[in-house]
Order: structure tokens, then C-alpha cells, then sequence
């Protein structure tokens, strides 16, 4: 079997599986949606970064020694419909990096990341990959079943908070400049957007 270490040995426009994307040794990083191979943007810039930073540690301190973890990116999510029980690696045909998600069922779990949906998912946006968020991950969440979804708008210094209510998102909240944004599943944690969004001296 031919190895994998070079995206133009791939077919774009083949559908392949999860089990197939872990035999791959590439040096681009990428996402399977639905079989089709995307690439993932640039390196994040620092911003995307401080921002990605902060919010780590304020829910990490918020979820510790609770049955809950955070997970950053590079993290593999595998997603398929919430409907379907846990499938195999040769089943699976979407398997995402979110910025950040969180996962309170210990059992999706495993050495490869996460076996089904997050409870809440976090995508910080750039210009590059803004689209993919905003369409395309929305409704993978959305019919994966991920209980809370977060867009992050740096430029607008925003939040969208997006709620699972009969199957369907519902946008709950929008944050902007010194909101606290509060998670619907940890409605003691208080996010300040004035902390979020800090702009050191030295941007």
C-alpha cells in the first residue's frame, strides 16, 4: 500500500473515511466533511491565538475536577448522526479540529480524541475560514447533535451563542463589548469579553 505523505496523492474528489485519513502522513492539516477532503487555513495569528488562550483557561479553570474537559485544537472530532450509535473508523466520514470543544461523556473518549459530538464546540473565525464555520460546520453540528455552539467574531470583538432546541440551533445570545457571555451548560461561568478580547501594548 502506497503511503500517504503528499496531498496530491489523493483523489479531491474520492470520498474517504476516517480510517483512511488516519493511514495519511501529511504535512498539510486537514478535515474530512462528509468524505471530501478540506483543507484547513494558515497557522492562526496571534490574536486568534490570545484569544484561544484565554478562553482555555477560563473554562479550564471553571471545569476542574469536573466531569467535563476542554479539548484545543489540533484535537480529532469525529461526527456522524446523533441518531447512529458509536461507529467504527471505517464508518465515519466527517472528522473536524475545532478550536476548542468540550466533552462531558467520558465513553467518547478514546487515544484518536473524540468519538462522537461534543457538548460544546468553539470555532474562533478568520477571514479564511469563515464560511466553513458559519455554513458548513453549522449544520454538521447541528445534525451531530452539539448541544452548544460558539462563534467568535475577533474583529467585532462578538459572540454568537447557538443553543440545540428540538434539533434545530436557536440563537440564544449575542455579546459584544463588556458583555459576560454565559454558556447555557455552565450557567455559573461568566466569560468577560473585555478579558477575551484584551489588546496588549505591544499589538
Amino acid at each position: 500500500m502506497t503511503k500517504i505523505t503528499e496531498l496530491s496523492q489523493l483523489d479531491l474528489n474520492q470520498t474517504y473515511s476516517y480510517a483512511d485519513y488516519l493511514t495519511w502522513r501529511l504535512t498539510e492539516t486537514v478535515e474530512l466533511i462528509k468524505g471530501k477532503i478540506m483543507l484547513m487555513s494558515p497557522a492562526p495569528n496571534v490574536g486568534h491565538q490570545r484569544i484561544e488562550r484565554n478562553l482555555i483557561i477560563d473554562i479550564g479553570t471553571h471545569l476542574k475536577n469536573q466531569r467535563c474537559q476542554v479539548f484545543p485544537a489540533p484535537f480529532d472530532v469525529r461526527l456522524y448522526d446523533r441518531k447512529k450509535s458509536m461507529l467504527n473508523n471505517q464508518d465515519i466520514y466527517t472528522v473536524v479540529q475545532p478550536d476548542l470543544c468540550v466533552v462531558c461523556n467520558p465513553e467518547l473518549l478514546d487515544q484518536q480524541g473524540c468519538n462522537g459530538a461534543p457538548d460544546w464546540i468553539i470555532e474562533i473565525l478568520s477571514k479564511g475560514n469563515s464560511k466553513r464555520e458559519m455554513q458548513i460546520k453549522f449544520q454538521l453540528y447541528q445534525e451531530s447533535g452539539v448541544q452548544e455552539y460558539w462563534l467568535v467574531y475577533p474583529e467585532q470583538e462578538a459572540i454568537h451563542q447557538f443553543v440545540l432546541d428540538d434539533g434545530r440551533y436557536q440563537l440564544k445570545n449575542m455579546y459584544a463589548e463588556d458583555d459576560q457571555a454565559i454558556p447555557s451548560l455552565f450557567p455559573d461561568l461568566a466569560i468577560d469579553l473585555t478579558e477575551l478580547f484584551e489588546h496588549p501594548v505591544a499589538d
